[in-house]
């Protein structure tokens, strides 16, 4: 669990990260880059006019997806906590019962058979309980993957917008790409950049 745990589909990824000027959003696609921004981008020499990201990294930095990462983090913690509270509960009773039986501590058929149910309901309870904490915490995730993933492609498109790439790859896309279009650590601070703006 020290991984991250949001991740992003590589086709939502894809749409995330890949913008071009014939694969942006509509809006972009009558919106050719700047004259300058081209000037630039020939002026860099050889290299082409597209750059990656290593998503990875991206997540492991991006304070966003670090803030969702140990929120998730403690309802797992709060989920495994729920887990062995009902299980030492259960595992008490069940522990009486056999001392109740040694003794010869159960009077009658009925108030032994009425233990056992009372086992079986604190099991469907338990049960129920960490279902509900499991079902709260894939709601929890899914919305927090949503959030980086749209932060990150909102982010991109305003990036690229002043930058005027035809493409940003995934690094984990690519067999081998040159680490001089790496621009992994740019896009990290502008977007923690971006969001502690928000923060505050």
């Amino acid at each position: 669990m020290k991984q991250n745990l949001l991740k992003f589909s590589s086709l939502s990824l894809a749409l995330a990260i890949c913008l071009g000027a014939a694969s942006c959003g509509e809006g972009e696609k009558t919106q050719a880059p700047a004259a300058g921004v081209k000037a630039a981008k020939q002026a860099e020499g050889t290299l082409p006019n597209y750059r990656y990201v290593d998503i990875d990294t991206v997540l492991a930095k991006y304070n966003l997806a670090k803030d969702y990462n140990e929120e998730m983090l403690r309802m797992q913690t709060n989920m495994e906590s729920e887990v062995k509270r009902h299980e030492s509960s259960i595992q008490s009773f069940v522990s009486k019962m056999q001392n109740k039986m040694q003794n010869n501590g159960y009077l009658s058929q009925e108030s032994y058979k009425a233990d056992e149910q009372t086992v079986a309901n604190m099991q469907q309870n338990a049960q129920r309980s960490v279902a509900s904490l499991q079902s709260n915490f894939e709601s929890a995730a899914m919305k927090a993957q949503k959030a980086v993933n749209d932060s990150i492609e909102a982010f991109i498109k305003s990036y690229n917008a002043k930058r005027g790439y035809d493409a940003i790859f995934l690094k984990a896309a690519t067999l081998y790409i040159n680490p001089a279009l790496d621009i992994t650590d740019e896009v990290v601070e502008g977007l923690n950049a971006s969001y502690n703006k928000v923060k505050k």
